[in-house]
């Protein structure tokens, strides 16, 4: 089991309270489901990607005080309904993919895989892979694309630069797909693949929309006073979250953000918050 990024100030940011009913928003490989349950707590498990709940059914199995359910936290309100688990003493939601799911999920997410099909969908019934953004879109929407969500300043000349790369052989793999930006900048720049493919991420399963329905959902049933956690992996998500504690009149626990101190680059840049609906902390 790989341990997440800030696991202990995500579990004390909780502020777990025993036989509390608490939502694991992305449970992943089970880092912060296996300390949650732990504390004589009940807890619902979701992860969008079928492959890891049943994983996580095979490690926890024998756990009475979880339940698991493979969905979408963006309908978190609606799934802890249907479960009869609400109103929360908390959540949580890991913005970022676990780290089986770039080494071993053969779906493109990483750069250094060069063979990978880019496919790029968390859950495998989801229509539209990067493969299809990249061979389909014009170059006004993949420009629109790279430059929302990845905010790379080469954006437009890579656009350009796919649409031509697709005129004479479709774009399927990884290596092609850094061929391309390749051949945009006439220079190899990982800070660029990482932001072109964190864009085509975020475009493929819709994160922010997704995340915005997620935060809400979870506002709707939280206990007034309850907590939300949220670990953000890049400037986009976290500014997704300000934006939604101010238009909700909602309170940070932590005043600052807690960063990550991890030796891989995207767990650096992790950045934790705790939410609630007071200010009586």
């Amino acid at each position: 089991m790989h341990t997440p990024v800030l696991l202990q100030q995500a579990i004390l940011g909780l502020n777990i309270k025993e036989d509390g009913l608490y939502i694991d928003a992305t449970a992943g490989e089970g880092g912060h489901l296996k300390e949650i349950a732990a504390k004589n707590t009940r807890v619902l498990a979701l992860d969008w990607d079928k492959e890891q709940i049943e994983n996580l059914k095979a490690q926890f199995g024998d756990r009475k005080n979880i339940i698991f359910f493979q969905g979408n936290y963006a309908q978190v309100s609606d799934l802890a309904k249907e479960n009869n688990f609400f109103p929360i003493d908390g959540i949580i939601f890991d913005f970022g993919l676990s780290y089986k799911q770039i080494k071993n999920g053969g779906k493109g997410f990483s750069y250094h895989t060069d063979e990978e099909t880019l496919d790029m969908r968390i859950d495998a019934n989801e229509k539209v892979t990067a493969a299809d953004i990249l061979n389909d879109l014009s170059e006004k929407e993949l420009y629109f694309i790279f430059a929302r969500f990845s905010e790379d300043i080469n954006s437009q000349v890579i656009a350009r630069q796919i649409v031509l790369y697709r005129s004479y052989q479709k774009i399927t793999q990884v290596r092609q797909l850094k061929e391309a930006i390749d051949q945009a900048l006439k220079t190899q720049d990982i800070r660029t693949y990482a932001r072109i493919f964190q864009a085509l991420r975020i475009a493929v399963n819709h994160e922010f929309e997704n995340i915005k329905a997620g935060l809400l959902g979870a506002l709707k049933i939280l206990k007034p006073e309850g907590r939300i956690v949220v670990i953000s992996f890049h400037s986009l998500e976290d500014r997704l979250v300000k934006q939604f504690i101010k238009e909700n009149k909602l309170f940070l626990v932590n005043k600052k953000a807690v960063g990550g101190r991890r030796e891989l680059s995207f767990e650096r840049s992790a950045k934790l918050r705790v939410i609630s609906k007071s200010n009586l902390i």
